[in-house]
């Protein structure tokens, strides 16, 4: 069978039916009505909370949280939606800003901000960006039950309500993207918060938290969200087209399990088995290795133990500008990560997470090839994959060291899909 992928200049491969075990998408679901109509149906009728209008008035100072260009939320279209609820809530424009959550992300260019939230915002409102590393920019707000330190944005503490606009989807940090995560790790800072955040996840195996909306990192990112002052959350729920197919509004947490519920419908995938050879793309987490690393760890529900994943990405990028000891120091063992956080070598734990994420899945469980034009092959090595020209390449490599008759489970949209095996 013939194997497309999204991405120019990478070529298909053929994938032999008598090895193939199947080809698995999230699902696609039509659109019930247009998108500012379904924000405004949630606006209307919001889950455990009172409506905007009967949040705000003309003295509340309104904070939007967007997410950032990594992420398919269409803010630009629902924005306009939001900001007429909040108008005739009598909330005048200068009680009104914007702070993007780019958590430890590059920060966005002018293009890129006036394509995420409309190209009047910036012209209209004050509009802010989150930088992690300026301590400048941060607030402490305390430790949560558990002991975990809430540093965050300091324009959180500004605002009379905070509205955070974002999408669902399962996601290997928090088990799904959205709600609060928009606060913690979206607009947390270093070194504690963000750096604690993507560590403790690390320490789990990805059925423990990836796709169950109910986990312990869920639960510090739910406390500290709401101790930061988050009210109201508007989350789309999108199909593997990046259509929306629902849109949830209202209670941090309470919104957020119903989106869940939707989100888990559409990217939860049942296949038969684990494969020895999983072949998948990491679209739409296409930009960097930081983002495409969502698929490998969605893999990591896929793969059988010894197997192979092959990871198809762009990554035009590169691997993560905001952190270069990703390359640096490389995915070595679970192990050795450990001991080198403990030890201090790693000055970005944040990116001993994501070497930690990715060290589940190509040291402990299986090994990684990858086929990337964006990411030169001596990085893809440092990564811990096997470069490899093509995905056929890719393939053939795999096949070398497991056998020709090896099974294959090929997964589109690997950036978000969640495998759910027997």
């Amino acid at each position: 069978m013939r194997i497309n992928f999204p991405y120019p200049g990478i070529a298909p491969v053929e994938v032999p039916d008598a090895n193939l075990l199947g080809v698995f998408a999230p699902g696609t679901v039509s659109p019930s009505a247009p998108i500012d109509r379904l924000v405004a149906e949630a606006l209307a009728h919001p889950i455990g909370t009172p409506p905007l209008r009967a949040l705000a008035s003309f003295r509340t100072r309104v904070l939007l949280v967007v997410d950032d260009v990594t992420r398919p939320t269409p803010a630009a279209a629902m924005i306009p939606v939001i900001l007429a609820e909040l108008q005739a809530a009598g909330v005048p424009d200068d009680h009104l800003a914007f702070l993007t959550a780019d958590g430890t992300h590059s920060p966005m260019s002018r293009v890129e901000l006036e394509r995420k939230l409309g190209p009047t915002i910036l012209h209209r409102y004050p509009v802010f960006g989150h930088r992690w590393r300026d301590r400048g920019e941060l607030v402490d707000l305390g430790t949560t039950s558990a002991g975990f330190p809430i540093i965050v944005n300091r324009h959180l503490r500004d605002a009379d309500l905070i509205i955070a606009v974002g999408h669902i989807v399962p996601h290997r940090i928090t088990g799904f993207s959205g709600g609060a995560k928009a606060i913690m790790p979206g607009l947390a800072g270093a070194p504690t918060g963000t750096e604690d955040i993507h560590w403790l996840a690390a320490q789990y195996p990805a059925h423990l938290i990836s796709g169950v909306a109910e986990n312990p990192i869920r639960a510090i990112v739910d406390e500290a969200g709401l101790r930061s002052g988050l009210r109201f959350i508007v989350n789309v729920i999108q199909d593997n087209q990046e259509r929306v197919i629902r849109v949830v509004a209202g209670d941090p947490v309470r919104a957020h399990r119903e989106g869940c519920l939707t989100a888990r419908h559409v990217y939860g995938v049942p296949v038969p088995a684990r494969a020895p050879i999983v072949l998948l793309d990491s679209f739409p987490a296409d930009l960097d290795f930081w983002q495409a690393a969502k698929a490998v760890y969605a893999a990591e529900l896929a793969v059988e133990p010894g197997g192979v994943v092959i990871l198809v990405t762009p990554c035009p990028r590169g691997v993560a500008a905001e952190h270069p000891e990703l390359v640096g120091l490389g995915v070595p063992s679970l192990a050795e990560i450990r001991q080198r956080v403990a030890s201090g070598l790693y000055r970005d734990v944040v990116a001993a997470a994501i070497a930690a994420l990715t060290a589940w899945v190509i040291r402990e469980r299986a090994c990684g090839i990858m086929v990337s034009p964006g990411i030169p092959p001596d990085q893809q090595r440092a990564l811990g994959f096997e470069p490899a020209s093509t995905a056929r390449d890719a393939l053939s490599l795999a096949f070398q060291r497991l056998g020709s008759e090896a099974k294959v489970l090929v997964l589109h949209h690997g950036g978000e899909i969640l495998p759910l095996p027997p």
